[in-house]
């Protein structure tokens, strides 16, 4: 099976709730993630520059592992959530991307990946879980994508409500935002509505029913 994790550097469109489905997926591409000393994982809500040096000292670190174990085996595997990333961190996490070891392996989770420095962005490959961004996004893709507005309208219902906390489930918004943009890769003009959805639907205060409405009412129907 050809592994999907091509290059050191990965990014996920996403919130915490990505974590535990990342290591499964980790464990498909024959690493193991779970009791593994060389796979380390953190989730922040803001990422700042302490953090970033501490990923740099850590990555410099050689694997515990026995590289003719597997293909996980002898690798460092660094699995960072975060909901936001400062200037600051960015511009630090630079230096730890440009000459990444080679026994290192970064997957970074955060809301809006464009929102990242474009000088950061460009040293990560895209990672999109389709299969399991669509399983758990709540809304059928398909049932979605080939509906009227008004239907379109009525399945995204579940995902605006609130649940005990007062607070809608963001990160199954955010599974089922990216669940479309993996679904539409040859539909710009409906993904601008997906990137605008998921550029601020994480922000404090934001809008998050007109946001998805646009989205449902932008869509072209495939």
């Amino acid at each position: 099976m050809k592994s999907a994790l091509v290059g050191n550097t990965h990014i996920v469109a996403g919130g915490q709730e990505m974590v535990e489905r990342i290591l499964d997926f980790l464990r498909g591409e024959g690493i193991a993630a779970r009791g593994n000393p060389d796979v380390y994982v953190r989730s922040y809500k803001h990422f700042g520059v302490v953090a970033a040096r501490e990923l740099r000292s850590r990555a410099s670190l050689k694997p515990l592992g026995n590289p003719s174990k597997g293909l996980g085996a002898g690798r460092r595997v660094f699995v960072v959530s975060a909901s936001d990333i400062n200037r600051e961190a960015q511009n630090a996490l630079l230096k730890t991307l440009e000459e990444p070891s080679g026994d290192a392996l970064f997957i970074f989770i955060v809301p809006s990946p464009q929102t990242l420095l474009p000088t950061l962005r460009s040293r990560m490959q895209m990672l999109t879980l389709e299969s399991v961004a669509s399983r758990d996004a709540g809304v059928d893709i398909k049932q979605f994508l080939s509906s009227l507005p008004q239907k379109r309208l009525d399945l995204l219902k579940h995902l605006l409500e609130k649940g005990d906390d007062d607070k809608r489930d963001l990160g199954t918004i955010l599974s089922f935002l990216s669940g479309l943009e993996a679904t539409m890769t040859k539909s710009p003009p409906g993904l601008r509505a997906v990137y605008r959805a998921r550029k601020y639907i994480a922000d404090r205060g934001a809008l998050v029913k007109p946001l998805l409405e646009q989205v449902a009412l932008l869509l072209p129907r495939v």
